[in-house]
């Protein structure tokens, strides 16, 4: 066979990333677990969902039962400490990689995590209630703020208003063109699945193991979040 007649060599395959939204979709997932442990086992408060803690202070500040203005006001005031030091990254990381200040964050929330979890297991039972809605609504105004600044479509991990807006509001049947609604739909289900499997295990078996999937998932994410480098080249860029 002639050198010309030789096929030319198959292009070699590109790898697949685990891209910004492939991690937003995972922390929905850990959204869920969470407010599924702040909520069902720490006094009916939210760890992430900071809507629901305004809309809980004014029950419990009206006298209704079986709420707690303490517990909303301590998660509220984590959330936004959290939310400061996100602030406060950003600016550490300017002018570095978007790829190495996110995957920053997702393992600052995973050892946030990893210590609510430690813990979760000492005082079983919610016994450091207090202590576990401060660091988990601390690691929840970290990651939102900095969700926020990314501005990733209908992935904000911790509320779906919006998300659920859009679907209805954009769909053929509003006279719309359905943008994005794969993934509108795919954060429902995330935050769906994350809240049903957190409540299995709450309900269950306690607030430690929960968090320690919530832990192992970020964790996760962390460690395959990649991007590619013409998206990740400068946080300027996000």
């Amino acid at each position: 066979m002639s050198e010309a007649s030789v096929p030319p060599a198959a292009p070699a395959p590109v790898p697949r990333r685990f891209t910004l939204p492939a991690a937003l979709t995972v922390l929905t997932v850990v959204s869920g677990f969470v407010d599924a442990v702040s909520y069902l086992g720490l006094d009916h408060v939210f760890a992430a969902n900071m809507t629901g803690n305004i809309i809980i202070s004014g029950f419990a500040a009206a006298g209704a039962p079986g709420f707690s203005v303490l517990g909303s006001l301590t998660s509220l005031g984590a959330f936004l400490a959290g939310a400061v030091c996100a602030g406060r990254l950003t600016g550490a990381f300017a002018g570095r990689t978007r790829e190495t200040w996110v995957r920053s964050v997702f393992i600052m929330e995973a050892v946030l995590l990893a210590v609510a979890t430690a813990v979760a297991f000492a005082w079983p039972g919610g016994a450091a209630a207090y202590a576990l809605i401060a660091v988990l609504a601390w690691a929840m105004g970290l990651r939102n703020a900095t969700v926020r600044r990314l501005a990733v479509p209908d992935m904000t991990t911790t509320v779906l208003t919006m998300t659920l807006t859009g679907l209805a509001s954009e769909s053929s049947l509003a006279g719309g063109t359905d943008p994005r609604a794969g993934r509108r739909i795919v954060s429902v289900v995330a935050m769906l699945a994350g809240a049903t499997l957190g409540a299995l295990l709450v309900l269950h078996h306690g607030l430690g193991w929960p968090l320690l999937v919530a832990t192992l998932l970020v964790t996760a994410t962390a460690v395959a979040y990649r991007e590619p480098a013409a998206e990740g080249d400068d946080l300027r860029s996000a």
